[in-house]
């Protein structure tokens, strides 16, 4: 059984929602601009996206956090933030920067057409968090200057899509070309297989925990997806599912109130008991235990 859970009653979901009369699937603003359309006290709360998020550090500096890992920030400063993730924007509230908001079906789908495959890009490409250089920062500014200028073109709303959709492709591919050497291995280097793994562990992690119904659903054996898996991530296959699963019980043990048993059966275990010794053998915490002290360590 496939037990579906509200995991948001402590996360805000916040879907693509532009303020009226605003058409297009990309949405560009400052900081001061999201603490005006924010309640006092409330910018340092965990938000579930169902978009993406770019954010560009132009001055101050800042904490934010990406799913229990911190994020420091300065000047220069640019990361992504996928949907489902859970952000916060912290406490610091001295900086100023860029926030641009996309939904994903502003990105171009891949096809199996070449010449579409060619258009298409995949954001997971661009490293997690990069260190622009001053000269980069100005350029990157003004690639979202140009964008937020174009944004108030009177023309079809069609039109205008395009147009920003093609400078978000050029500002994310430039930032792409100048950084795919900052981690060990680039999206580039990572083998079909290893991606098309990666696509089906975050779509079936809660149903499939063993790693032979992936090899299974990918045609491959168990052998050749853990060396697929090793070479992009230097985890094996079974490593990468669980910390997947371990990943998303403690999204839910600190910004949901489901029990522990709940969070057990949604992540498919037959008992609570399995579920709480599988996180103490990841994590060396019991669920109550990360559940109580998550924000201490």
């Amino acid at each position: 059984m496939n037990v579906q859970l509200n995991h948001d009653v402590k996360i805000g979901a916040l879907g693509y929602n532009p303020p009226s009369p605003y058409l297009y699937d990309l949405e560009i603003f400052n900081f001061s601009e999201l603490k005006k359309r924010t309640p006092e006290g409330r910018i340092d709360i965990n938000h579930r996206y169902k978009f993406y998020m770019v954010i560009c550090v132009t001055q101050g500096e800042c904490t934010q956090s990406i799913d229990f890992e911190p994020v420091l920030c300065k000047s220069g400063t640019l990361f992504v933030v996928s949907p489902n993730q859970v952000h916060n924007f912290g406490k610091d509230e001295d900086w100023e920067g860029w926030i641009i908001l996309f939904r994903s079906e502003f990105l171009i789908p891949k096809s199996s057409t070449l010449n579409e495959h060619k258009l298409a890009f995949e954001i997971e490409r661009l490293p997690k968090v990069l260190t622009l250089t001053n000269t980069e920062l100005d350029r990157a500014v003004h690639s979202i200057d140009r964008m937020i200028e174009d944004s108030l073109i009177s023309e079809p709303t069609e039109d205008v899509h395009m147009l920003l959709r093609y400078q978000l492709y050029t500002l994310m591919t430039w930032l792409h070309i100048l950084h795919k050497n900052t981690l060990p291995i680039t999206y580039t280097q990572l083998s079909q297989r290893f991606i098309h793994f990666h696509k089906l562990v975050e779509t079936h992690f809660a149903e499939w925990s063993h790693v032979s119904e992936y090899a299974h659903y990918l045609n491959c054996t168990e052998k050749t997806l853990t060396r697929a898996s090793i070479e992009a991530t230097g985890m094996t296959a079974k490593a990468f599912v669980s910390a997947r699963m371990i990943l998303e019980a403690k999204r839910l043990l600190v910004h949901t109130d489901q029990s522990v048993s709940q969070i057990s059966e949604y992540l498919n275990f037959k008992e609570a008991t399995h579920f709480s010794k599988f996180f103490k053998r990841e994590t060396g915490y019991t669920p109550s235990d990360f559940r109580e002290h998550a924000f201490e360590w």
